[in-house]
């Protein structure tokens, strides 16, 4: 049996990122447990450690020019991300935007120029994000844009002008374009929420833009876009079964290169010989994993490549296209014996209404039936995906089947598969995973009477839904900053997402036109149906799932005698990040699986 700490301690190495001029290469590694920025001078192989938090993991950085990084940091899980700028040599450290209960964000990191970059905050008003042009060396911070009231996302061309932005009334969204910064913003289009063209990128060549597009089909799209009509103009790229909306492009030929797109897993198709050639190079080295590039220099010489697969973590590898030299770096975890992993198996089965739901199988070694984890992913507007999943390997090194589903409302499948989703969680949507288990049981995988399920975000929702909606089916239950009242949660929402509401009363449901069902289908209100013991874990901080949410379905439990296992964290917020409280939880699963599914 693999240790416990060994799925779950901090990568060794992770988010590697080339310098501009490729001379340095930046990643995240544990100081004293917690993710921390390190340098290394690529000539001579000189390393540095830039940060030095003990509190909360660096939770993502970029160069800043070839000398200077920014990073961002929350406090406790609260996702009110602060950005710092430091030198890296570790000096000159900058709280760039020191302000309490102030969520920033990156809008543009403006990689051709090397002292600045574009960010957004809501300091002014909580629902809203201004968009400031920083100074990384000074802090000077100049706006830009002050959000009118109900802009939502910005978008700059290739030069970095803020040229685009998309607006919400609640249900609708619209595209806003201006020639210039200084010209006043022009509506371009306007798309109800079920359907849309996104904006990806300004083309280079002219003043036009790519969009992510699904209006008048099921499968989203890539297509050039029309700023004066407003309307699609050559498709770029489709698939057939699944949404396509991820666009690559050379920032120094200034063109679009390929897609990237996931059925059962990552694919790409490419446009470009160059960027062709170098994928097939690639694979030709590394057979046997899934290889993308994950950073590159300015000049694109120097490429960063990841490889891994459902069984490992990966590496990280230095590829040179001038000698077609591919070095590896790192592991991220190299602890981890890839032989003594087991595979993720692609499956599908029916769900009682004749819809095809597509999922993940990942069986332990020996022969089944084997007592069985139902793990269903959060969003719920989301998917799971093939690769290296540490609670799934844990949980079959621990003799467990996992089963992970893309019920009805996972993402990447298409509109109609989407839209399925909407006024049906704890109805159709709980239904598909409830179909999962029978199928697993038919199959001869799961034993019947040895069924857990387990999730985090909606899949804590699912699994409290599927333990009072369905309490034959599981033999015990571990919910994860869950949803238990979907009357409390919504009223909770954090500021930012109240221009949203319009769009989740269509999607979920509206708490006084919907109040029987959503009586109906939160757990809260059913908890004397749970049969089954349950583990509930949450996070103090968390904004989007309130500790309430999980109070009141412990309190519940309680009321009836029943002992509920509950661990809280007051330094966490949605999930469990500091290495000592994610061993403690997983301690706590991997104990309580023991006793109830043997």
């Amino acid at each position: 049996m693999i240790p416990l700490e060994d799925f779950f301690r901090k990568p060794d190495k992770v988010h590697l990122r080339l310098s501009p001029d490729g001379g340095k290469l930046a990643w995240m590694a544990p100081y004293k447990r917690r993710l921390n920025v390190f340098v290394r001078d690529l000539d001579t192989g000189d390393e540095r450690q830039v940060t030095s938090s003990e509190s909360r993991d660096i939770a993502g950085f970029l160069w800043a020019g070839n000398d200077r990084l920014i990073y961002l940091q929350d406090t406790g899980g609260d996702e009110n991300f602060r950005l710092y700028a430091v030198g890296v040599d570790g000096s000159d450290l900058l709280d760039l935007t020191p302000y309490d209960n102030v969520k920033c964000g990156i809008v543009d990191d403006l990689e051709d120029i090397d002292d600045q970059i574009l960010f957004q905050m809501n300091r002014r008003d909580p629902e809203l994000f201004d968009v400031f042009r920083l100074d990384v060396n000074t802090g000077e911070a100049t706006l830009l844009a002050e959000n009118p009231g109900n802009i939502q996302s910005w978008i700059t061309d290739q030069d970095g002008r803020l040229r685009m932005a998309t607006t919400t009334d609640g249900v609708n969204t619209s595209l806003l374009y201006r020639v210039t910064e200084e010209d006043e913003w022009r509506p371009v289009a306007t798309y109800d929420f079920k359907e849309h063209a996104y904006p990806l990128y300004f083309q280079y060549d002219r003043d036009a833009i790519w969009v992510a597009s699904n209006v008048g089909r099921d499968k989203t799209a890539i297509f050039e876009y029309d700023l004066d009509t407003g309307k699609e103009g050559q498709l770029v790229y489709e698939h057939p079964d699944v949404d396509v909306s991820h666009l690559l492009l050379s920032r120094k030929r200034k063109l679009a290169t390929g897609v990237a797109f996931e059925t059962d897993r990552m694919e790409y198709a490419f446009f470009d010989d160059l960027r062709a050639g170098l994928q097939a190079t690639v694979d030709e080295k590394l057979p046997d994993t899934v290889n993308s590039v994950v950073s590159s220099n300015r000049d694109e010489t120097v490429f960063i490549i990841h490889s891994g697969s459902d069984r490992s973590r990966g590496a990280y590898h230095l590829f040179d296209t001038s000698t077609s030299e591919l070095t590896k770096l790192f592991d991220l975890s190299p602890w981890l014996d890839e032989n003594r992993m087991t595979a993720m198996r692609s499956i599908t089965y029916q769900s009682r209404d004749g819809l095809t739901i597509p999922g993940y199988l990942s069986l332990p070694s020996g022969d089944g039936p084997f007592p069985m984890v139902v793990h269903p992913h959060g969003g719920p507007w989301a998917r799971d995906s093939w690769g290296f999943n540490p609670e799934v390997q844990f949980l079959a090194n621990r003799g467990y089947a996992v089963l992970q589903m893309n019920f009805r409302g996972s993402t990447g499948y298409g509109r109609k598969f989407l839209e399925a989703s909407f006024g049906q969680w704890g109805l159709a949507m709980q239904d598909d995973i409830s179909d999962g288990v029978n199928w697993a049981v038919e199959q001869g995988y799961a034993h019947k009477d040895k069924v857990a399920i387990y999730g985090g975000s909606y899949g804590g929702y699912a699994t409290l839904a599927g333990m009072t909606l369905t309490p034959e089916l599981y033999a015990c239950g571990v919910s994860y900053v869950g949803v238990s009242n979907l009357f409390t949660w919504i009223e909770a929402f954090p500021p930012y997402w109240k221009p949203y509401l319009e769009m989740m009363y269509e999607m979920v449901g509206h708490p006084e036109r919907d109040e029987e069902r959503f009586k109906a289908t939160s757990p809260f209100f059913h908890a004397d149906d749970i049969r089954a013991p349950l583990l509930v874990a949450q996070g103090a901080n968390d904004p989007r799932v309130k500790k309430e949410e999980s109070d009141q379905i412990v309190a519940a439990m309680e009321k009836r005698g029943i002992a509920t296992e509950y661990i809280v964290k007051d330094n966490e917020g949605h999930g469990f990040q500091n290495e000592e409280n994610v061993f403690e939880f997983y301690r706590a699963m991997e104990n309580f699986l023991g006793q109830h599914l043997g």
